[in-house]
């Protein structure tokens, strides 16, 4: 708020050799490494993630400075570190996939590097972003299988999370925003009737001022975050694929009545406190606040999905949460 005036061989888990123990044999499973996965592809296949990994430093260098400097998508550091997980948490599984590679992958990496130096010529850093994880999917095609690709699906989908939206569409969703944000706000302190408000687009006009819902106070920012936060979430502790989406889009006006709520507390403040309260830490922290209140109201919704699921008896039986820490996808 500001004040206004690829060839096919398979890949499975090896085995040490049977030794006799006491009085009987054991084997003892070995985990597949990457080294065993892309050994029977030679010196190619490290020659070629070396050239993909020398082509995209100069991309991820950017976006990571993006992630750094552009508060509506500093949660991009966090969103690899999620899909990382989410992929350990499934190790065992994955394991079990025979791995059977497919030399359609690589059509996938071409493609993918083609987007790479359409988004260079064209200075688009969307294309070049985006190229990144057709390239990843692409790889794991090649090397290992569309089983494992499929596998790792959502784990991969996530990383868009920590992809920045084209700058046409940032534009065509900052604006609405603004204007939701604030008629949710006057027409809120209408009803309080607490002081006289007006509204002239996305300017509350105050007693003493005037308070303008800028972009930064559009609400992108907790949207962009509590979105990711919703899909991890629904992935993590939800095994219902319909309720996953409910809870994923039920994010987007949880996100924005609460962004309203602090458009309406921020007027509150500036007219009974000063002007100074639209501003600085009073400011920054009442989006923290809200955050925290759009989180809680989304986990709210999750437990009353499975009070009522539970009463109609769509869950399984002796089932009192949806997940129960497993993931299945």
């Amino acid at each position: 708020m500001t004040l206004a005036g690829t060839k096919a061989t398979s890949t499975a888990l090896t085995h040490q050799p049977d030794e006799q123990v006491g009085s009987g044999d054991s084997t003892a499973p070995k985990a597949s490494s990457l080294w065993q996965t892309l050994k029977p592809f030679g010196w190619q296949g490290l020659l070629l993630i070396a050239v993909l990994i020398v082509l995209y430093a100069p991309v991820l260098k950017a976006l990571v400075h993006q992630w750094y400097t552009d508060a509506d998508y500093s949660h991009g550091f966090l969103v690899p570190l999620l899909s990382l997980y989410l992929i350990w948490q499934r190790r065992g599984k994955l394991r079990e996939i025979a791995r059977r590679p497919s030399p359609w992958g690589m059509l996938v990496v071409l493609f993918s590097v083609g987007l790479l130096f359409l988004g260079s010529l064209g200075a688009e850093l969307f294309l070049t972003r985006i190229s990144i994880l057709g390239t990843i999917c692409g790889l794991i095609a090649y090397f290992c299988g569309g089983a494992l690709l499929r596998a790792m699906a959502f784990p991969l989908a996530f990383l868009l999370f920590a992809i920045p939206i084209p700058t046409l569409i940032y534009n065509e969703i900052v604006f609405p925003l603004q204007f939701v944000a604030s008629k949710f706000a006057t027409s809120t302190l209408e009803t309080l009737n607490l002081f006289p408000i007006m509204r002239e687009g996305n300017v509350l006009i105050l007693p003493n001022m005037s308070l303008e819902v800028v972009e930064a106070c559009s609400g992108i920012r907790s949207l962009m975050s509590l979105l990711a936060l919703a899909a991890g979430y629904g992935y993590l502790a939800e095994r219902s694929t319909a309720v996953r989406w409910l809870l994923f889009l039920a994010m987007v006006p949880l996100a924005i009545i609460s962004n309203g709520t602090r458009v309406m507390i921020t007027a509150l403040m500036a007219n009974y406190i000063g002007p100074r309260a639209a501003e600085g830490f009073m400011h920054e922290f009442s989006g923290w606040v809200i955050f925290v209140v759009a989180t809680a109201l989304f986990l709210g919704l999750h437990s009353l999905t499975i009070v009522v699921r539970k009463r109609l008896g769509w869950l399984p039986k002796g089932e009192s949460t949806p997940a129960q820490g497993k993931v299945t996808q």
